[in-house]
């Protein structure tokens, strides 16, 4: 118990480096890849957290962690669209997106929700040493097992619906590929599991950004000339995700 508690903390603190990191950056727009490193890393924060619910100070964490996430949503899938278009030869309506972006990244990084999360983060390791001592994490490993048991079965639940919603299974296949990376020495799944998981996500995440597009398309008219590109691509992204999800569940959900 007290090596998988040893853990958590250096991956907290670990975690914690990693997010200065990326508000440094973003303060002084060094790199367009900060702002997906920050996305990524509060993921990860979040995947460790959820299967400790219930524990001093995790709620309030996951909640700073959740308000970074909303924050920041809106922005990079303007950085992401700004990319595409630059790509994709329409250099005008790219550069309206990127001049906003340049204007963004140093308000993200001095936001009062990253400043909140990382204040909340500085103090968890103690949170989670005292909570050691006090016996709160006795059973911490079977504990989390089964939350990632729970997340599996209920991917497992949506794979087989007829009806499965594109949008939750996205969602979904994201919490687990990121809980066994959070928690890999308590990973219990077939070796092919994991490159399943990112191809299924992959592929849904080609679906979503044109899904996405098509909708900012109503509102913004300058992408007015994508939007037959985006409509054909995202039938092919449809069959394509499709297919990934097929073999995902025929490999891991035998």
């Amino acid at each position: 118990m007290s090596a998988l508690v040893d853990r958590l903390v250096a991956q907290v603190l670990s975690i914690e480096v990693r997010l200065l990191a990326c508000q440094a950056r973003l303060t002084a727009r060094t790199d367009p890849e900060a702002l997906q490193d920050l996305r990524t890393t509060v993921r990860r924060l979040r995947s460790l957290l959820r299967p400790l619910r219930g524990l001093p100070g995790v709620e309030q964490l996951e909640t700073e962690a959740s308000s970074v996430g909303q924050l920041t949503t809106p922005w990079r899938d303007r950085e992401v669209l700004a990319a595409y278009l630059l790509e994709h030869d329409q250099p005008e309506a790219a550069r309206r997106r990127m001049t906003q972006m340049a204007e963004a990244y140093p308000a993200l990084a001095a936001s009062g929700e990253v400043a909140a999360l990382l204040m909340i983060l500085d103090a968890f390791p103690r949170f989670l040493r005292a909570s050691q001592r006090q016996g709160l994490l006795n059973g911490l490993g079977k504990r989390i097992e089964k939350r990632l048991s729970k997340q599996w079965k209920n991917l497992d639940v949506a794979l087989h619906d007829p009806a499965h919603d594109r949008h939750r299974l996205r969602l979904l296949i994201k919490r687990v590929r990121y809980g066994i990376e959070a928690y890999p020495e308590l990973d219990r799944l077939p070796e092919p599991a994991l490159e399943r998981l990112k191809s299924a996500q992959a592929g849904l995440g080609d679906w979503h950004d044109c899904w996405q597009w098509l909708a900012k398309a109503e509102l913004e008219s300058d992408l007015q000339p994508c939007v037959a590109t985006w409509q054909a691509t995202m039938i092919k992204a449809e069959a394509k995700a499709d297919r990934v999800l097929e073999k995902l569940s025929s490999t891991c959900f035998k």
